[in-house]
C-alpha cells in the first residue's frame, strides 16, 4: 500500500491524520504535477493546504489565473492513487475546474509519487 493509500485509508477511520499530515501529503502531490505538468497557465488549489500553477500555456503572472482547478485533500488523493476518475470527480461535483486547460485527466492517476 502506498502512503497515499495509507493516508485515505486513515482519513476514513476513526483517528484520522493531523491537519499537518494531510497538508504534506497534498503538498507532495501538488509538487508532483508541476514537476509532470511544468507551466503557469492553470492554478491547481487545495484549500487551505496548498496551490501550484502548471500546465504550459500562457503564463499567469498577476491576479486570477485564466484556468483554475480547486478541489479538496481527500479527492486530491483519491485521484492521485487512482480511487475515482478525473471526469467521476468532476462529474460528482467535487472538483471545480474552469478555464482552457483545467482539464487535468491526463496526469492521473499518478504512477508514483515522490
Amino acid at each position: 500500500m502506498s502512503d497515499l493509500e495509507l493516508m485515505l485509508s486513515e482519513l476514513e477511520s476513526d483517528s484520522p491524520p493531523s491537519r499537518q499530515q494531510i497538508g504534506d501529503a497534498v503538498r507532495t502531490v501538488l509538487d508532483t504535477l508541476a514537476s509532470r505538468a511544468p507551466g503557469r497557465s492553470v492554478e491547481i488549489r487545495v484549500p487551505p493546504h496548498g496551490a501550484v500553477q502548471a500546465i504550459a500555456g500562457p503564463t499567469h503572472r498577476r491576479g486570477t489565473p485564466g484556468a483554475v482547478v480547486e478541489l479538496d485533500a481527500r479527492c486530491l488523493l483519491e485521484l492521485a492513487v487512482g480511487r475515482v476518475t478525473w471526469g467521476q470527480a468532476v462529474d460528482a461535483g467535487r472538483v471545480q475546474a474552469s478555464g482552457e486547460r483545467s482539464d487535468l485527466t491526463p496526469l492521473f492517476p499518478l504512477e508514483e509519487v515522490r
